[in-house]
């Protein structure tokens, strides 16, 4: 089963499931938004795999934001969340981030879990808005030196979130 947004009347963006025929996207806006994180080839397994789910946000064709993660039997691990430069400060990050979580969950995850930098105060802002909470540092874990704040949310609420978005 897939969670999906019903097309809006609005050019309001659109959620939807992400897969190999948008790799060059997905390259595209890690580029623009993570600096390159992951290399092409990393993104072809991202969005191949089976126990990988990736949620992109689109305007039309474009692709503004993306969040992904790997299912580890019912714990989603969070590995990347990002949005174009020239859309940010919009809710983009929430929307896509609250969409991969909604997927996750209908997939038979019951918790999440992510690293974010010490030092980046506009995600972990982000993350704390969807329900993330620090349980655990990972000293020096990036390679700057940057300490990693491991995040952990509960998805038990998940089904009201599903309910409210069909209403």
């Amino acid at each position: 089963m897939s969670f999906e947004t019903e097309p809006p009347a609005t050019n309001e963006p659109v959620s939807r499931r992400l897969g190999p025929e948008q790799l060059s996207a997905c390259v595209a806006l890690d580029q623009a938004s993570l600096n390159g994180l992951w290399t092409e080839a990393q993104w072809q397994e991202e969005l191949s795999h089976t126990h990988r789910v990736c949620m992109g946000l689109f305007r039309g064709p474009s692709l503004i934001a993306l969040a992904s993660g790997w299912l580890v039997v019912d714990e989603l691990q969070i590995g990347a969340v990002a949005v174009m430069p020239d859309q940010r400060r919009r809710g983009y990050g929430e929307r896509v981030l609250m969409a991969l979580l909604r997927e996750a969950w209908l997939l038979g995850a019951i918790n999440a879990t992510l690293e974010v930098s010490g030092s980046n105060t506009a995600a972990q802002a982000l993350y704390r808005r969807s329900g993330f909470n620090t349980a655990g540092i990972r000293r020096g874990y990036y390679r700057n030196g940057d300490d990693a704040l491991i995040q952990w949310r509960g998805l038990q609420d998940m089904e009201q979130v599903r309910i409210a978005a069909h209403s």
